[in-house]
């Protein structure tokens, strides 16, 4: 089955009656997870992107506390797990500055995690890879904004 475009869909869903229109809706939210948390975003808390922001660096904070530190390869997987979930959410929000404050934030557990990320090359490239994705995204924002995000830059390097 070959998908629709987006101006079909667009076309279709404008047509389509609001009775209709929220069936398809909760329909869509049985078949994916990713889905639902999207509408679970749209509908809840991209109002208020603050507490999305905070509620997100709390499940950061918690995923670092579990993290199984018996061997690095254990806390390179998990540490990817974190990044993975870190960058699914990222992507729910359309703004810029959630995403810088999320990656930073990011950064700044991974840079005081311990033992230390120095004494593995997979985790430092992991680090280096998020700060130069960082200030990718800080270099499209204004320039007030950059000044600041480019001081919890310097903060962060190693």
């Amino acid at each position: 089955m070959k998908a629709a475009t987006l101006r079909e869909i667009k076309k279709e869903l404008s047509i389509i009656p609001r009775e209709d229109l929220l069936k398809l809706c909760l329909r869509l939210t049985k078949f994916n997870k990713e889905n639902k948390e999207l509408l679970t975003y749209l509908l809840f808390e991209s109002t208020d992107e603050e507490v999305y922001i905070k509620s997100i660096k709390k499940y950061i904070e918690d995923e670092f506390k579990q993290i199984n530190r018996a061997s690095f390869f254990y806390i390179r997987k998990s540490i990817r797990k974190i990044l993975r979930n870190l960058k699914k959410y990222i992507r729910y929000s359309p703004k810029k500055e959630t995403e810088i404050e999320l990656l930073l934030h990011f950064c700044e557990q991974l840079k005081e995690f311990r033992p230390s990320i120095n004494r593995s090359q997979q985790l430092m490239n992991t680090y280096n890879r998020q700060i130069a994705l960082i200030n990718k995204t800080v270099a499209t924002l204004h320039e007030d904004l950059q000044y600041d995000y480019n001081l919890k830059l310097e903060e962060l390097n190693l």
